[in-house]
């Protein structure tokens, strides 16, 4: 009967590692998108307020798409008290709003490969964080050497032609790696709104209040959008179905299992960043220290995830 069990668990566990892959594949998809994006809908690279107001939209678009899916299922979308509204505008603004604010101002000025590989510090910020909030997701040996695999995959992207050769634009890297720490921090707080709120009603209102402060933010500073043709419907409506579905699924992974079994996978979207940038944008992937690069952040995923003794 142990034996049994061990094998439930053991699928159990398989279930939640492919959900988690998958939204990291989305979310690695996201970084050729985004920056096609930008071409499509003709947004210069110095015209922030523009980027803020197409990212608003996609957020906004995929917050109201969750919450109309909630109400499909009958689940309680306005039923909540003040306290848990506060709550939920809270996490949009800072997850949503602030995250993403500094998320596509650094993708302007970075390529996509390198921006997917600077995002995954995210991980370590999530695992570290962790282990001082919650007692059942402390440090190990494992887990630190994974960060510390990961971390250094992080600093070889930066290399130029020489190891003395760093390269960091604090406009571009800077802003991208501050994202991914919004992001680590605004999860953990949201893995504490979803015990007494639904994970798909949270992230419905936390991506769409996110969204219309972006939206207004953008507007408000000079931003424009225009649709050019099919191109600019079909790839803004990718976005939309991209973080609607990832967060939705993310936010139900959190909930249920340990931040510290979860957050490793997100070393899997510098990988499929940087593969699809490259397939996509005709980015150089080929460079030795993107393959080194990878290759640590996936040992890292390894290491972190792997049973001690």
């Amino acid at each position: 009967m142990e034996s049994v069990h061990q094998g439930s668990v053991f699928a159990q566990k398989k279930v939640v590692w492919l959900c988690a892959a998958f939204c990291c594949l989305l979310w690695g998809s996201a970084y050729p998108a985004i920056k096609s994006g930008y071409e499509i809908f003709q947004i210069a690279t110095d015209d922030i307020a523009s980027k803020i107001v197409f990212a608003g939209y996609r957020f906004l678009f995929a917050g109201l798409l969750l919450l109309l899916f909630a109400l499909a299922q009958r689940k309680p979308c306005a039923r909540m008290r003040p306290r848990q509204f506060g709550q939920l505008a809270l996490l949009g603004l800072t997850q949503t709003s602030l995250q993403y604010f500094f998320f596509y101002v650094g993708l302007a000025f970075t390529t996509g490969v390198k921006g997917s590989i600077m995002n995954a510090t995210g991980t370590f910020f999530s695992v570290l964080l962790a282990h001082f909030i919650y007692q059942n997701d402390r440090l190990s040996y494992n887990k630190t050497l994974g960060c510390i695999l990961g971390f250094t995959g992080v600093m070889v992207v930066n290399m130029g032609s020489g190891l003395m050769d760093f390269s960091f634009s604090l406009a571009g890297d800077g802003s991208v790696v501050l994202a991914a720490f919004i992001l680590s921090a605004a999860s953990l707080y949201g893995k504490r709104i979803s015990q007494t709120v639904d994970p798909t009603v949270m992230t419905g209102w936390q991506l769409g209040l996110g969204g219309l402060a972006l939206v207004a933010g953008g507007y408000l500073s000079g931003g424009k959008l225009a649709l050019h043709g099919g191109a600019s419907v079909a790839i803004l409506a990718y976005l939309t179905l991209l973080s609607s579905v990832a967060f939705a699924l993310w936010s139900i992974l959190l909930k249920y299992n340990r931040v510290g079994m979860i957050a490793p996978f997100n070393f899997l979207i510098p990988v499929s960043g940087a593969v699809l940038s490259s397939i996509f944008l005709g980015e150089n992937i080929l460079e030795w220290k993107y393959a080194l690069a990878l290759v640590l952040v996936c040992s890292g995923i390894w290491w972190v995830n792997k049973r001690a003794g």
